[in-house]
Formats: structure tokens, C-alpha cells, sequence
């Protein structure tokens, strides 16, 4: 990797053994034999009669243990070898690392009047990753890390080439951004599947941190599903004790295989100076934005025009509702979809297209999965009584706020 460009967005802090068994002739005890005097070296060929079955018997033998451990080595447990883990992830980091790039940005700041009428400006700079989704110079970073809107972008790959990407599209609700550029030979990462990843899996975060370009930190998946209402919307986070730390923005999280299982965004740090916790957008997540930007160059979300809110186990019992089941209307917004089909502030929400609703983040996801235009059934409770309503779902506004404070 050469010299960085003369140009840091970092991740936001967030207040933000083996029993073995030895196989072998048994001893045999051989006694010596008087020999009857009328039958001269009978003793002789019987004994060797004798050592030629027991011999033929191991060899036999030995030979059927062996045929055994190499067809079924599961039948034989005590001498099977205990699976470990590698000594090295070298080679996971070595197939990954040439699809991680890294962005340097540039922004001019105004300062301040220092009283002589005359503006004071300053240049502030900022390092972040981007990972290589395809061969067609497609990227995947942050949306944060243009927040700002620098005036300079820079992206340099791990063979030193730099190119000004074009900024294809921006999506604030999943903190993603997808970029381009038109470079030959670039390589593409390998994407994990994300039903697999499990808590306890080794991870291993590549980026760009304080412009270190391609350095590697490793951890595990602490959780997968956590929520981050004040970073975004809709992205349930891969938490990971993977040290990532400012620059490693938009960089590969990645398996011990050299997969990608999702986008660094984010740390949770004290002011204490304690080790900070990070979060990464799941690989899932990440290729469906990816899909709806190429196709429309943002991203289309339903809309039903609701706010909804957790139950409590009280008010549950209230309402004679028996399961974990239910959530309320804290707000219908006037001239929604939800308006229009007729429910109202304080309903009681239990299923959404027959599917039992737990939470006000698992209605706001499904909310957001409709197309507009899709029909969604609503089965609701409204002073002890059910009913069901259809909704038509519209185009979620961009910038709308609807989680609970």
C-alpha cells in the first residue's frame, strides 16, 4: 500500500485426549512339550500350524480395524483427533483484505469571526472503508462518512491505485452508502450467509483506522439483532469486541473463511476509557440496499402511517390478551394508509398478514419490507373487540422519525 493522499469519517460514538488404545499380538505363553518317541517332529508342525493361524489372525485383524477407521472414523471415538481452531486467520485476511479500499475525505470549515470581518476557514480530514462488492467497481460504505458533505473523495485500493468515486446513492436508515468506480482488475469480496453467523463465531474487523490502511483486529460475535434507534432505523446490528475504531467506518467484518458477514459502523465507547463495543450492518441488510439503490438509486420503503409502542405485561393482562402478543397505536398520522382504513390512536395491533406482532420493531420492519401498494391485513383489538382492516401501504417519506423516545 503507498502513502496515503493528503486528505478521516470515523464511527460514531454512540451515547452513541483422546483415550488411545494400542493394538498388538497377545502374549502367548509357549510351554515346551515332550515329544512321543514314535512320532518324530509332531510337536513341531503343530506348533508352527498354530503360530501360522495366530499370525494369519492378526494380520486379519489388523487389517479390519484399519478398513474401519478409514470408512467410519466416527465408530472409533477414542483415537479421533478433537476438532480445534486454526493457529492463524492469515489466510481469511490475505483472500479479504484486497477488497477492502480506503476513503479519504476532505471538507472546508468556516471558522468562527475573529473580529477582523474577514471569514477564517480550515480544512478538516477524515479516513474511513469502503469494501469491493463486485467487479464492476461497485463499493459499500457508510452514509455517515458523507454526512458532512466533504468537498473532496478519495478512494485508494490495496495496490495503490486512487480514483474519485461517484457516490450512486445514500441511505441515512441503514447508515449505508453505495459508491463507484471505473477501475479494471478490482476483487471483489466473497459474501458469507447470514443465517450461519452465530454468537461465539470468530470475526475479524479490516479497515482503514486512523489512516492504518488494512489493519486487522479479532473478536467474536458478542449478539446479533441489537436495535440502535439513535444511529439508525432499521439496521439490526452484529455486536462484536473486534477493536473498531475511528477510520474503520465502512470496513469488512469477515468471517474465519474470508467472507463477508457485515459493514463496521459504529462503537459504543465510554468516556471512562474503557474498550469500546462495536457494531456491524449484517451482510443480509447490506445486499438488499445495495439492490434497490442500483435499481433506483434509493431506497423505496412501505409506509403504513402509524406509531406504534410497546405493551407492557400489565397492560397485556388488561386487555385479556394471554401470549406476549400486541402492540398500541401511540399515533395514526392524519391522512396515512392506516388513517384511511380507518384505525385509530390507542387500537391494539396483534397480527400484521397473520403474522403475530411482539413489538413496535418488528411492525416497523415489517411496515417497511411492503412495497407501496401492497395490501396489508391488520388484525386489531379496539375496546375488547377484534376486528380486521386492510391497509394500503404508501411510499415511506424520506427523514421520518417513528420510533418512541
Amino acid at each position: 500500500m503507498t502513502d496515503a493522499p493528503d486528505l478521516g469519517a470515523e464511527p460514531r460514538r454512540i451515547i452513541h485426549a483422546a483415550k488411545r488404545h494400542w493394538l498388538g499380538a497377545n502374549k502367548t505363553h509357549l510351554r515346551p512339550v515332550n515329544r512321543p518317541k514314535d512320532k518324530p517332529g509332531l510337536c513341531l508342525a503343530n506348533f508352527k500350524s498354530a503360530f501360522v493361524f495366530i499370525l494369519q489372525s492378526i494380520v486379519v485383524g489388523l487389517a479390519v480395524a484399519f478398513l474401519v477407521v478409514l470408512v467410519r472414523p466416527d465408530l472409533m471415538p477414542g483415537i479421533a483427533e478433537e476438532p480445534g481452531g486454526p493457529a492463524s486467520y492469515a489466510d481469511a485476511v490475505s483472500l479479504s483484505a484486497p477488497s477492502v479500499a480506503n476513503i479519504y475525505t476532505k471538507r472546508l470549515v468556516q471558522e468562527s469571526d475573529d473580529g477582523t470581518n474577514r471569514p477564517r476557514f480550515r480544512v478538516d480530514t477524515a479516513f474511513a472503508s469502503a469494501v469491493i462488492i463486485d467487479k464492476d467497481g461497485y463499493l459499500v460504505t457508510n452514509f455517515h462518512v458523507f454526512q458532512d458533505e466533504p468537498t473532496e473523495i478519495r478512494v485508494q485500493f490495496s495496490d495503490g491505485r486512487i480514483a474519485e468515486p461517484e457516490i450512486v446513492g445514500l441511505d441515512a436508515e441503514t447508515d449505508l452508502a453505495l459508491l463507484k468506480v471505473n477501475l479494471p482488475g478490482l476483487q471483489p469480496i466473497r459474501f458469507a450467509e447470514s443465517d450461519k453467523l452465530r454468537i461465539g463465531d470468530v470475526v475479524l474487523a479490516i479497515g482503514n483506522p486512523y489512516g492504518l490502511s488494512t489493519s486487522v483486529t479479532q473478536g467474536i460475535v458478542s449478539a446479533t439483532g441489537r436495535n440502535l434507534y439513535q444511529l439508525v432505523t432499521f439496521a439490526n446490528f452484529i455486536q462484536t469486541d473486534a477493536a473498531i475504531n475511528a477510520g474503520n467506518s465502512g470496513g469488512a467484518l469477515i468471517n474465519t473463511l474470508g467472507e463477508l458477514v457485515g459493514i463496521n459502523a459504529a462503537v459504543l465507547a465510554q468516556d471512562t476509557g474503557t474498550e469500546g463495543i462495536g457494531f456491524a450492518i449484517p451482510v443480509d441488510l447490506v445486499r438488499g440496499v445495495v439492490e434497490q439503490i442500483k435499481l433506483n438509486g434509493r431506497v423505496i420503503r412501505g409506509y403504513l402511517g402509524l406509531l406504534p409502542d410497546d405493551l407492557t405485561d400489565a397492560e397485556r393482562f388488561a386487555l385479556g390478551i394471554e401470549n406476549s402478543t400486541g402492540i398500541m397505536l401511540m399515533e395514526v398520522y392524519e391522512g396515512g394508509p392506516a388513517a384511511a382504513a380507518g384505525l385509530r390512536e390507542g387500537d391494539i395491533i396483534l397480527e400484521i398478514n397473520g403474522e403475530p406482532v411482539y413489538s413496535q420493531r418488528q411492525a416497523l420492519l415489517i411496515s417497511a419490507s411492503t412495497a407501496p401498494g401492497d395490501e396489508v391485513d391488520i388484525l386489531a383489538i379496539r375496546d375488547d373487540l377484534r376486528f380486521t382492516t386492510t391497509v394500503t401501504a404508501g411510499e415511506r417519506p424520506q427523514g421520518l422519525v417513528d420510533t418512541p423516545d
